[in-house]
């Protein structure tokens, strides 16, 4: 009855975690990409002062966050012009994400597509309606019965960006192929090296989409860039009649996001310092991790935003995974995120500072480097 996922991934690595968690200065968690600094408090503020929330909250979303995400898409995204109207608040993205293929009615003979390097969810999403994965990064090659496509930008695990050109090539082949585009856009305002001072291009984006949103949505968390990932706080943004229809089948089946819940991302979206203070704090952890990974030997690949090192030693990843947890230190294997993955494994800046500190001290001592 419940066979038709298997095991969740991160299983896999208990062994690994329990066999780190024996080194003498224990464990040093680098596999997940959950925040580990405080929601700031003016997003506390704002849930408690909404506390007091009696009735039900619309599934559509309340009129201030609504106007807040679409402020918010016209200030940060580039994107102009949107009406609260295109605007649905879900519980979390990757609950969308899983259970859009579903609310789509999509099932057995349609395919879902996916990056090649993907985040976890796509793939769960067409399994729960027994639809088709088909993992491919070339829009000419998707199948002429796809009905739903997944791009990711900035991507996890390899916070791989594509450009306005790209995004653009995407949308156009859906819209012959007549499927939805979903975007999942999570990490967009935690770009580094060339893309650190630039906005990351929505799907939304006019370049991109052109003057219609038709066939187009995308996904946003405040996960990553507020600390909520306790809220279950994120949005989707697309055609307004798309819009009303997962609402309404949301509606039926009792999706919806608490009013103070919808009020705290109103708030969030609306200050820019305390996601700048953020990305900051990010930016330390990044630039120390990353040099240590670099020093060990690990090339670097993509890895342009987001909360990842994206690396490889040109060995199996399961014997990476396994070498780190000699050293303490828990990353997660290439193939969680598909099968051309299998030499890279993926590091986290989500740690502490302290941890992230002693997760490079101890690359380093594994070579006999000196550090500061």
């Amino acid at each position: 009855m419940f066979d038709r996922l298997p095991e969740y991934p991160w299983e896999q690595l208990k062994p690994f975690s329990a066999k780190a968690a024996l080194h003498a200065g224990g464990a040093v968690d680098l596999s997940v990409g959950s925040p580990v600094d405080p929601t700031p408090s003016i997003i506390q503020d704002a849930l408690n002062a909404s506390s007091n929330a009696p009735g039900y909250p619309s599934t559509g979303g309340s009129p201030v966050f609504k106007a807040a995400v679409v402020e918010w898409f016209k200030r940060r995204r580039g994107v102009a012009g949107l009406t609260p109207e295109q605007v649905m608040p879900t519980i979390g993205s990757k609950e969308l994400i899983s259970w859009l293929p579903l609310l789509m009615g999509l099932g057995p003979g349609d395919v879902v597509v996916q990056p090649t390097v993907a985040y976890t969810a796509y793939i769960v999403g067409a399994a729960l309606c027994g639809a088709e994965i088909v993992s491919e990064d070339d829009p000419a090659k998707w199948p002429a019965n796809t009905k739903l496509v997944w791009i990711n930008s900035p991507g996890n695990p390899d916070g791989r960006v594509l450009d306005v050109a790209e995004m653009k090539a995407a949308v156009d082949r859906a819209r012959e192929l007549g499927a939805l585009l979903a975007s999942d856009e999570c990490y967009a305002e935690l770009g580094w090296g060339d893309w650190d001072n630039k906005l990351i291009p929505s799907v939304l984006d006019p370049r991109v989409c052109g003057d219609s949103h038709a066939g187009v949505l995308a996904v946003y968390s405040l996960s990553k860039q507020s600390n909520m990932a306790g809220y279950r706080a994120a949005f989707a943004v697309g055609e307004a009649s798309l819009i009303k229809g997962l609402v309404n089948i949301r509606m039926h089946s009792g999706l919806n996001t608490p009013e103070p819940v919808q009020r705290a991302m109103a708030v969030a979206l609306g200050d820019e310092e305390h996601v700048a203070i953020e990305k900051e704090i990010y930016r330390e952890r990044r630039e120390i991790l990353l040099a240590a990974v670099r020093d060990y030997g690990f090339s670097v690949a993509e890895s342009e935003a987001g909360l990842y090192l994206w690396a490889t030693l040109g060995e199996d990843c399961w014997a990476t995974v396994d070498r780190m947890a000699d050293l303490g230190i828990v990353v997660v294997p290439g193939t969680f995120y598909g099968e051309t993955s299998d030499k890279f494994v993926r590091f986290s800046i989500t740690a502490t500072d302290e941890k992230i500190a002693e997760g490079a001290r101890r690359l380093r001592d594994a070579i006999g480097l000196t550090h500061a």
